[in-house]
């Protein structure tokens, strides 16, 4: 079941917001979010602003996974906010030496890889333990 209208809001402000927090721009925002194409870049102020994203099964799943990196994040550097901006942003061995960032804007599975990177129960789960 879809959320309501008012949660959907809240659901966009945030996503937002943690985009803006991990510095990415417009065009990385719209591929990250799996954003419709008739999404432009200047639609994202008016999602900051108040509206919500347009309803899409894509873009509800990938905020599900964004928002499970940024909760994993948050655990892992519980004492450090600005270090989970760091980390999507540096290369990482894992990622074939891309940045977590590039690796999650890349396709659909390497969302799903980093998210697996930083979040074990979820990687555990996924793998049908």
């Amino acid at each position: 079941m879809p959320p309501k209208l008012s949660d959907q809001v809240i659901i966009t402000q945030m996503t937002m917001q943690l985009m803006d927090e991990w510095g990415l721009d417009s065009k990385q925002i719209i591929t990250l979010l799996g954003l419709p194409a008739n999404v432009r870049t200047r639609h994202l102020d008016k999602f900051r602003k108040g509206d919500a994203f347009p309803e899409s099964e894509v873009t509800r799943q990938r905020i599900e996974h964004i928002a499970g990196i940024a909760d994993a994040l948050r655990t892992s550097y519980p004492r450090n906010m600005h270090m989970g901006s760091r980390w999507l942003r540096t290369p990482h061995r894992r990622f074939k030496n891309q940045t977590p960032i590039d690796t999650m804007l890349g396709s659909e599975s390497g969302l799903l890889e980093v998210r697996s990177e930083l979040d074990c129960a979820y990687a555990w789960d996924k793998s049908g333990s």
